[in-house]
């Protein structure tokens, strides 16, 4: 017998913690996906989750749980199969812990992601942004503050968990402005600011503590803005600026929308994708192809270099000369 605690306790602090020195997001993620499995299991068997052998958790269990999250607790396709990585991971490590249970393992480790629907991305042009911008109050410190991480937002294209973790000593205001950043997988980057952000940015810092770790966009009480603060203050900001920019009532405008308005500023200016996959922090250029799929207009202007077939053209088809190729002809 192998009971599943002690594994499942190496795998945070030796795994992730002490060898991936994985980030506080990935770790929290990690321990919600294997908090909700051991309820289940604990749920449907009536075994403590102290008491569970790493047996007991087979593909059968891990598909039922997988269900179980789609159909009673209603999570999207995307969170079910995040939650059967984080799965995988700590099965990953457990196949290196106990050979002994190689067959239960390698059947849960087949287990597939699920495919689902990729729409395409949301992203604001150029009016809609200006209507953005222009819509907090910079009458209050908020709204100053506001209007300067609206516009710090759209011309980096930062992660909101980046923006929200940067403080005065990540600005570099003089000549050759820019911001550095850690991002995903604890790389660390640098983006370039515009002279208008630069101008903003600098008369916003005016107006926070002269510290070194002074964060960079506070909460009222000067601690750093959280996620949903973000997210709230675009949605807020949203409502306001579609009065002046009717699209916007259509859109679902939130913090990662600027960071996708940002990447189609870039491409559309003609940056090609490694650039971009550069200067968004992207592991590949595979990540940054979505918004190639996003640019109508860059599809347009490849209709226009095509030639359009003639009325007389004539189309062949093929025909299968088999049976057997006639019936797959037909799939």
């Amino acid at each position: 017998m192998s009971l599943l605690a002690p594994t499942l306790e190496a795998f945070f602090t030796q795994r992730l913690i002490a060898q991936r020195q994985a980030s506080p997001h990935t770790i929290a993620s990690y321990r919600d996906s294997l908090r909700l499995l051991l309820a289940f299991v604990e749920q449907h068997t009536g075994i403590p989750p102290s008491r569970l052998d790493l047996g007991d958790l087979d593909a059968h269990v891990i598909g039922a749980f997988l269900d179980h999250l789609e159909r009673e607790r209603g999570v999207a396709v995307r969170t079910r199969n995040l939650r059967l990585a984080a799965i995988r991971s700590l099965f990953r490590f457990a196949a290196l812990r106990h050979p002994e249970h190689a067959a239960v393992i390698q059947r849960v480790l087949a287990i597939p992601q699920k495919r689902f629907d990729r729409n395409e991305v949301t992203f604001l042009n150029q009016t809609e942004i200006a209507a953005l911008l222009a819509a907090p109050d910079r009458s209050t410190r908020i709204g100053r503050r506001d209007h300067a991480l609206l516009i710090f937002a759209a011309q980096t294209g930062l992660r909101v968990s980046e923006m929200v973790a940067l403080q005065r000593h990540d600005l570099q205001l003089g000549a050759g402005g820019h911001v550095t950043c850690r991002g995903k997988g604890r790389k660390q980057r640098t983006t370039p600011l515009t002279r208008d952000t630069v101008k903003v940015i600098t008369a916003w810092t005016a107006e926070i503590p002269d510290q070194p770790a002074a964060p960079l966009f506070p909460g009222p009480r000067g601690a750093p803005l959280s996620r949903d603060a973000v997210r709230r203050l675009v949605t807020r900001h949203r409502i306001v600026a579609q009065d002046r920019c009717p699209s916007l009532a259509v859109k679902r405008v939130t913090p990662h929308t600027l960071r996708h308005s940002c990447a189609m500023a870039l491409l559309q200016a003609g940056i090609d994708l490694s650039t971009i996959a550069l200067w968004l922090g992207h592991e590949g250029i595979e990540t940054t192809q979505i918004y190639l799929h996003a640019d109508l207009a860059l599809k347009e202007r490849a209709l226009a270099r095509t030639s359009t077939p003639t009325a007389t053209g004539k189309s062949s088809r093929y025909h299968a000369s088999d049976s057997l190729l006639a019936f797959l002809e037909t799939l």
